[in-house]
């Protein structure tokens, strides 16, 4: 009995195998399967049950022979191989291994988020997940006490104008942003610069910030006292070493931009001056500035922030990837780095 059983077992096997022989092999070939189908599965059960080679049965399948060798040893069960059992297997250690690499996504954002990259960067960088999904998981986050909100850069507040602007004096010899080539304003070309400064706690000290408006790339350096002469110091020791690279610079008309005329021969750059109450003029400045008021908030004496913290700064933000910089960051942009 038990023979004719086993008999009748090979039959079967021996008809599959003929059938599975018969097909056509271009159709077979046309296949493109990541990984192996419950049909190629039972295909691999018939032929082995025929007592093909693991050759024969990958040049049947148009796979090669170790994708066949790996699929017999590692989804094989007690009885031996099965198709069905080996197709469970599988999906269930890709399961596995999809969480592991959801888990690692998602603290990978979180490590980008506590660095403070906004979401559209995030995702700019990760095609495989949108910012909506960082904005969902970050107020998922809040509703169980995280706070990872409070990485975003406004923290969930409107966007408010600033109205007002610091008491100015009078500067000799400005030459008004009326009178600057209107190239600039198009930032198609790597050379106009913003000029700015963030004030420390009880105006003690500052921060001279310039940024190069077609890039975003930013350079910072603190001063002790916001003088015409340190501040004019300043920027020309930052804009030195690119000054091939400087063709414009643009400020607004605080008194710490008097001594214009020495920065202009010092550069060979022509020097510009935004209207009064105009800080949109200068935009790529302001919204810097906002981005490094997430390291020194106001209030912050600056007094207690070394100069190697205010370099680590300079270089967080010049590694951000930028939306409009189809998600390059700063750095790769203004030195064409790949």
């Amino acid at each position: 009995m038990k023979c004719n059983t086993k008999c009748k077992v090979k039959k079967d096997l021996d008809a599959l195998a003929s059938k599975f022989l018969s097909t056509d092999q271009s159709e077979i070939a046309t296949m493109s399967y990541t990984h192996l189908s419950l049909g190629e599965r039972y295909q691999i059960y018939a032929l082995k049950g025929a007592k093909h080679s693991i050759n024969f049965i990958a040049r049947v399948l148009n796979r090669s022979p170790s994708t066949i060798s790996r699929e017999l040893r590692r989804n094989k069960s007690l009885r031996g191989y099965r198709a069905k059992h080996a197709n469970n297997k599988a999906c269930d250690r890709r399961a596995n291994n999809a969480t592991t690499i959801v888990t690692d996504l998602w603290a990978w954002v979180t490590d980008k988020l506590k660095e403070n990259w906004s979401p559209e960067q995030i995702s700019g960088v990760h095609a495989g997940i949108s910012h909506m999904s960082i904005y969902r998981y970050i107020w998922r986050d809040k509703r169980q006490g995280g706070t990872l909100w409070q990485c975003l850069r406004r923290k969930g507040k409107p966007y408010r104008q600033r109205l007002t602007a610091e008491t100015r004096g009078r500067i000799n010899d400005r030459v008004s942003i009326h009178e600057r080539p209107c190239i600039v304003e198009e930032r198609s070309r790597i050379g106009d610069w913003e000029a700015d400064t963030v004030i420390g706690q009880h105006h003690k000290q500052a921060i001279v910030t310039l940024v190069e408006r077609k890039t975003g790339l930013l350079k910072m350096k603190r001063v002790g006292h916001k003088t015409a002469q340190q501040v004019s110091e300043a920027m020309i020791e930052l804009l030195a070493p690119v000054r091939l690279q400087v063709k414009t610079i643009t400020s607004d008309n605080g008194k710490e931009f008097a001594q214009h005329k020495k920065v202009k021969q010092k550069l060979f750059s022509p020097f510009f001056f935004a209207d009064a109450y105009a800080s949109w003029q200068r935009g790529t400045n302001e919204n810097t500035n906002g981005l490094i008021r997430e390291y020194l908030p106001k209030g912050c004496d600056f007094r207690q922030v070394s100069d190697n913290e205010i370099q680590d700064i300079e270089n967080k933000l010049n590694n951000r990837p930028r939306k409009r910089l189809g998600f390059k960051t700063p750095m790769q942009a203004f030195y064409n780095i790949n």
